[in-house]
């Protein structure tokens, strides 16, 4: 008897060449002049129950990626797939019940949280616009996240100027818990703390991970954070990606230039271990006019001519393991 195949498994979230740029208007008639591309060409999957980290400097557009896909900002094109069903021609009413499946945790604990607002409205709110009005059973919830996150039936009646950073950013996990979603997008969500709180707040998360079998997109800049809590990792430089492996055998051995900067610049604990810093000359370009071809050549070691006049796709160089790079794995050296 031939066993039947096994079903692929439908991925949770699937970006497909996703594009946004916004204008730059100017003149008597404020006609476009130019446009900022921040996400510029994206594709990925995240499977359920995965962690996907996402990694780049400052405005290489990684939290706008993630507004994109809880469509908080509306694409310039590409499409975007939850549970398989695209949900750009979703109505308004159709995306508001979507929402419950798609929450966010934003990076500054203090500023997203309503001061005037103490916890209990905080934190039931989502439960309150989305239908549940009976006022016990609404505390009730709420008195069942905060024990999950690890505060107590007496914060309930605080406000947000009353708590530490850490608590703050707890309150804000417990918000984004209230309608049981199955994605959770964490934006800088940690990068706001002391490196103590930091190893709270992720220990909190992966244990929720598993009680509640959630997926995260983890946006951040620290590499550090982003190997200890991601299964996969995703490099991101001015509005694409470059690199994107399972998150040891890429912090194990890059294989695209600008991974390899990154990982050098990052401090090693061990101080018997050295590691080869490299130093990127320039700065970052301009979103408005990137450079033709590879985005990367103007700063990259090993740019030859073809890197300034074709654009590398997202190619996988070895299992799993792929970069945007013409000379991916052949001059990449080995992060130790």
């Amino acid at each position: 008897m031939i066993a039947e195949p096994k079903p692929i498994p439908v991925p949770l979230v699937e970006v497909r060449n996703l594009v946004k740029h916004f204008p730059i208007t100017g003149g008597v008639f404020l006609r476009e002049i130019a446009a900022v591309k921040a996400v510029d060409g994206v594709s990925f999957v995240i499977q359920p129950g995965e962690t996907l980290g996402l990694v780049g400097e400052s405005g290489c557009g990684k939290s706008t990626l993630g507004r994109l896909i809880l469509r908080l900002e509306e694409p310039t094109s590409g499409d975007i797939l939850f549970q398989g069903e695209s949900i750009l021609g979703y109505d308004p009413g159709k995306m508001r019940r979507l929402r419950k499946g798609m929450q966010i945790i934003f990076q500054d604990p203090f500023s997203s949280l309503n001061p005037r607002k103490n916890v209990g409205h905080i934190v039931g709110e989502p439960l309150y616009v989305h239908g549940m009005t009976n006022r016990r059973k609404r505390e009730a919830r709420v008195l069942e996240l905060l024990e999950v996150v690890g505060l107590k039936r007496e914060h309930m009646r605080r406000y947000p100027h009353q708590f530490s950073g850490g608590q703050r950013q707890r309150i804000g996990v417990a918000r984004a818990l209230a309608l049981n979603p199955k994605l959770i997008i964490c934006d800088e969500a940690v990068s706001a703390l002391d490196v103590s709180i930091q190893a709270q707040v992720i220990n909190l998360l992966e244990d929720l991970q598993d009680e509640f079998g959630l997926t995260y997109l983890f946006i951040s800049h620290a590499l550090s954070v982003v190997q200890h809590i991601s299964d996969r990792v995703a490099v991101m430089y001015l509005g694409k990606i470059v690199e994107m492996a399972e998150s040891g055998s890429l912090y194990r051995e890059p294989l695209h230039p600008y991974s390899q900067a990154l990982l050098s610049a990052a401090p090693v604990p061990d101080p018997k271990r050295k590691r080869e810093r490299i130093v990127l000359p320039g700065d970052v370009p301009s979103p408005i006019s990137p450079p033709p071809g590879c985005r990367f050549h103007t700063r990259c070691l090993y740019a030859e001519k073809i890197c300034k006049e074709q654009d590398p796709e997202l190619r996988e160089i070895r299992n799993d393991h792929f970069a945007a790079c013409f000379f991916a794995g052949s001059l990449a050296p080995k992060v130790r």
